[in-house]
């Protein structure tokens, strides 16, 4: 489709959003992004400037996301949690012309601001002038900042299309559908598949601004909906399945969705099993990252592949290098390599930052990922984390972190478990778990690691066991590793 959102630009009365107890059709998104990309005019706004938008979940805040593009502008999604000191950092990273914030929201810190968003439109209904896919700045994302400040990742319109249509592809996903999703409009999952997804194959978005099993549940239900699609993350589905234990509605809901979608961290294996059984379904995971979108996912005429995120979705090049960056031929799902990446889809690189681009992008266009990964003798790629932090060397062995996280959590006493490496003297590092138990369970540390030694290879086994409340996690449900063992490396 040589236009980003064909059907905004022939808008109609069908049903686009849908954010809390309010709706608009095509035609009403389309005309209150007009009014926002007049809004942008008549304040000085340019086409190739950057236009800040808080993320909260309100009509408005896609309105101005989508009149932004209208206007030839990036805009730079603001998390509403975010701290005084990581707003500044964005600001003075990407100088945005100017930032709003939708009507009846607030405002989490003084900044240059329009924030009366809903009294500025009229959505009387309109259609969009054609917006071309081409190398223009849609989207200025920002990362965790893991490794140092956040880093704005520059997304074209073409890197957009070009992974919503191969996903499009992958999942059959039509103008049928309405996705149902709960996570954060910042990010690549909740935004660029969830709301411009969305919009691009010209179905809906049921928006549900306060996570609720109850709440996904009656999304997944609305009569107005003629089928639907769920996109969630692990942390999700685990309290999705646990409430539909006892809730035979939300297991129905569950069985009525046309497909469950799980992404951002790898879902365990328990929990595949968990939904499979109480539902008679599976889920189907998919894997990316901010720069390169969406790189693998399961399609959905295939059934779902628990501990794999399928194979590279269509027009995406994969490979696995060594340390040296040379390539693996290896498809025997037990070498690990890094996961690198070739796309249409891949960023146009880091705002400011053209060392951190290079350092990551190479000359010929593949993205070296940081993560590890194998590969089956059919091409399914399994996920065993960050290089940086799941690559753990002992005792002369290259073991990665979530092929024991898996492991444990099979262990019917494990509820969560994060692996690490800490330095040892003797062994380089010495693999370190950190486990949350189920309730009422007994602390036995020894019972985990002999648990760990049957499975796999003795020297995969932890060497020290902590149990922990809760894990430390981002926004979109990520353990941080770096907060539970700040000693610990790759």
């Amino acid at each position: 489709m040589p236009d980003l959102f064909p059907r905004l630009t022939h808008a109609d009365s069908r049903p686009a959003l849908f954010i809390g107890d309010e709706a608009w059709t095509y035609a009403e998104l389309a005309g209150a992004a007009l009014e926002h990309a007049a809004l942008l005019e008549r304040n000085g706004v340019e086409a190739g400037d950057r236009v800040a938008v808080w993320a909260q979940p309100d009509l408005c805040t896609a309105a101005a996301m989508i009149g932004n593009a209208v206007a030839g502008v990036a805009t730079v999604p603001l998390n509403p949690k975010l701290g005084s000191s990581e707003l500044a950092h964005i600001y003075d990273d990407s100088v945005p012309k100017l930032a709003f914030c939708a009507e009846g929201h607030d405002v989490p810190h003084e900044v240059a601001a329009v924030p009366s968003l809903r009294a500025a439109y009229s959505p009387d209904g309109a259609s969009l002038p054609a917006l071309p896919i081409d190398e223009s700045p849609a989207l200025v994302l920002y990362t965790s900042g893991t490794t140092g400040p956040p880093k704005g990742v520059v997304l074209t319109r073409r890197n957009i299309a070009a992974n919503l249509d191969a996903l499009a592809e992958a999942w059959e996903w039509t103008e049928r559908d309405t996705v149902v999703h709960s996570l954060p409009l910042i990010h690549a999952h909740g935004l660029v598949l969830g709301l411009l997804g969305s919009l691009r194959v010209g179905g809906a978005l049921h928006y549900v601004p306060r996570f609720t099993p109850k709440s996904v549940g009656e999304a997944l239900v609305d009569p107005r909906h003629e089928q639907t699609m769920l996109f969630a993350v692990p942390t999700m589905f685990h309290r999705i399945a646990e409430a539909a234990e006892h809730d035979g509605g939300l297991r129905d809901a569950l069985c009525r969705s046309r497909l469950l979608v799980s992404g951002s961290a790898g879902l365990s294996l328990r929990e595949h099993q968990r939904v499979q059984t109480l539902t008679g379904r599976g889920v189907h995971e998919r894997y990316g990252l901010t720069e390169t979108l969406i790189n693998c996912g399961v399609p959905a005429s295939q059934a779902p592949m628990p501990g794999y995120v399928g194979p590279p979705l269509p027009g995406v090049e994969l490979k696995l290098v060594d340390d040296q960056r040379q390539e693996i031929d290896a498809y025997d799902d037990q070498t690990i390599g890094e996961v690198v990446v070739r796309s249409a889809a891949v960023f146009a690189g880091y705002l400011n930052r053209e060392d951190a681009t290079a350092a990551v992008l190479d000359e010929e266009g593949w993205f070296h990922t940081g993560d590890l990964g194998t590969r089956s003798e059919r091409g399914a790629i399994r996920i065993l984390g960050r290089r940086s932090t799941d690559l753990i060397k002992t005792g002369g062995y290259r073991v990665g972190a979530g092929e024991i996280e898996a492991c444990l959590l099979e262990h019917p006493s494990v509820r969560e478990v994060a692996v690490v490496g800490i330095p040892d003297e003797d062994l380089g590092q010495r693999i370190a778990a950190f486990v949350v138990l189920r309730p009422g369970e007994d602390e036995d540390s020894a019972a985990l690691t002999g648990f760990v030694a049957e499975r796999l290879s003795p020297h995969k086994r932890p060497r020290e066991v902590h149990f922990t409340t809760e894990l430390p996690r981002n926004a979109m449900g990520k353990v941080q590793k770096k907060l539970l063992a700040p000693a610990s490396g790759g």
